[in-house]
């Protein structure tokens, strides 16, 4: 696997990110890293420690939770907003960029939204509100899983 869709880091820059906030580099955190970078789903850290638990068996899920919570506080990784549960995580893109994410099987795309200005302008006009930031994340069907719920029919 590769890293989604060039998120501008590899596994040693988000442990030299780590290190230099104080942060011990360890097998197991390396581990973690190699499946959250390396993803191209949505993962939920109980599938992160299943899969890091392949590369490092001695692996603890605490460890697991305790390093997403560094990652996502370092801004290397952010949350994920699904239908089932907020505790899944994406590795981050450079830039600003939103998300596609598919219902059926986690997989993900960043994509460069288009001039929201006009959308953004019509919130603060509609609710009084003057907008400083935003996340937008889209939900759908990815081509693969299309294929396959057309292959079923």
């Amino acid at each position: 696997m590769t890293c989604n869709q060039d998120c501008g880091k590899n596994s040693q820059e988000w442990m030299a990110a780590l290190r230099a906030n104080g942060y011990r580099l360890t097998d197991a955190r390396k581990a973690v890293v190699d499946v959250v970078i390396n993803s191209r789903e949505v993962l939920r850290p109980a599938e992160v420690f299943e899969i890091a638990k392949k590369k490092y068996p001695k692996l603890g899920l605490v460890t697991v939770y305790r390093t997403i919570e560094k990652l996502e506080e370092l801004g290397l990784i952010q949350r994920v907003h699904r239908e089932q549960d907020c505790q899944a995580f994406v590795a981050t893109r450079a830039g600003h960029n939103h998300l596609l994410l598919c219902t059926e099987c986690g997989r993900y795309v960043y994509f460069e939204g288009e001039d929201l200005g006009d959308l953004f302008t019509s919130i603060e006009k509609d609710t009084g509100y003057v907008t400083q930031d935003h996340w937008l994340q889209i939900f759908g069907i990815c081509p693969v899983c299309q294929q396959e719920m057309g292959d079923d029919q």
